[in-house]
């Protein structure tokens, strides 16, 4: 998760993740020269007097100012389309979960199974205990098996929510009547902190999402445990 004064994005912990983050750091740079070519220029002008008649009226200058900010959207937009693809795949999912937007907590079932299913409500500030982060610990974590794929059905029972997960490069908006579905893979075992990213009423920032990733058979443990106790 994210720490105090970190400047860039959270570590990856899936494939999508990486990808979104080499885009960000391909971009970043491409915006980087353009700012240091653009301030050259402004101080050049600023700080000599030298005139030329070909710099003043030039075609050729001209033309190259024209293509050169078509060819850097050109390298900007194709990764990013590449990208966007990639989200938007769901290939042969291992575990399909329901996750639903309350006002405010989730609500999350796992379909695959007959009878598994649960809230998930924010742990108060005066019941957590040493390790737990505030406003991000909740009493029922979303538990699911690592470098599996997993789709994620969102929907919402009231107002607009939003699920997102950062690490996993995850955000679905869960709207009431429709069912929206994204998938990932989690790369790595951990826990994952993600919170609500629509403004969906007064206790908005008190609806946090926690995914652990585990081994199979460790979620296998953890479903059988469940169905027993339900």
């Amino acid at each position: 998760m994210a720490h105090p004064s970190q400047l860039g994005l959270q570590d990856a912990a899936s494939p999508v993740m990486e990808e979104l983050l080499h885009f960000h750091d391909h971009a970043l740079m491409i915006v980087l020269l353009i700012s240091v070519l653009v301030l050259y220029i402004i101080v050049s002008m600023v700080s000599t007097k030298l005139t030329d008649k070909y710099i003043l009226d030039s075609q050729e200058i001209e033309i190259v100012w024209t293509i050169l900010p078509a060819v850097v959207l050109i390298m900007i937009a194709l990764p990013s389309l590449r990208i966007l693809y990639l989200v938007d795949e769901i290939n042969d999912p291992h575990l399909t979960i329901k996750a639903m937007g309350h006002q405010w907590y989730w609500s999350y079932e796992y379909t695959d199974y007959e009878d598994l299913g649960f809230d998930s409500y924010m742990v108060p500030t005066q019941d957590l205990i040493p390790g737990q982060f505030r406003l991000l610990e909740t009493d029922h974590r979303m538990v699911l098996p690592m470098e599996s794929p997993i789709r994620i059905l969102v929907s919402a029972e009231d107002v607009l929510h939003s699920w997102a997960v950062p690490a996993l490069g995850v955000k679905m908006d869960a709207v009431p009547g429709r069912l929206n579905q994204t998938a990932f893979i989690a790369s790595r075992p951990g826990v994952f902190y993600g919170q609500c990213s629509e403004i969906c009423g007064a206790n908005h920032s008190f609806m946090p999402i926690v995914v652990e990733a585990v081994p199979l058979k460790h979620f296998e443990d953890w479903s059988s445990l469940m169905l027993e106790d339900a």
